[in-house]
């Protein structure tokens, strides 16, 4: 009965310890983009700037809209691409684990945080390129 208790209380402890950690980076990566993306978004448009010389610099964006949307995207599948190598990493490990309990059970909240995390990036995926899209299209009239 105590042993049962003792993990239970394991397992709580560690999906807390674990939601701490992802609430952290997420807050931590918020005030990054907050703080230096107001500089470079500064930098990036001055007064008198050509949308030529614009897009030149920004690899053929002429649209500040479509370019935070291409460097979101950018973000996302990178993080997807993470996600894809720890849930191949959990794999190896569970197969090289040979019955070690403690090496299947990690390995396994390995894959089963990756997939939460592909899910996490296909929502925002979707989020995002629908906020931004259709930011600013309003309806026209005559």
């Amino acid at each position: 009965m105590n042993k049962q208790y003792n993990q239970k209380q394991m397992k709580k402890s560690s999906f807390k310890k674990g939601l701490f950690q992802v609430l952290l980076f997420l807050g931590v990566t918020s005030l990054l983009l907050l703080a230096f993306g107001n500089v470079a978004f500064a930098q990036l448009i001055q007064q008198g700037d050509a949308p030529s010389s614009i897009s030149s610099a920004t690899g053929g964006e002429g649209n500040i809209r479509q370019l935070i949307l291409r460097i979101v995207d950018f973000f996302l599948l990178f993080l997807g691409l993470i996600a894809v190598i720890m849930i191949i990493y959990g794999g190896v490990n569970y197969i090289t684990a040979a019955g070690n309990e403690e090496k299947v059970g990690k390995s396994k909240k390995i894959i089963m945080y990756a997939i939460v995390g592909i899910v996490i990036v296909l929502i925002s995926f979707a989020l995002v390129n629908t906020v931004i899209s259709g930011a600013g299209q309003g309806t026209e009239t005559n």
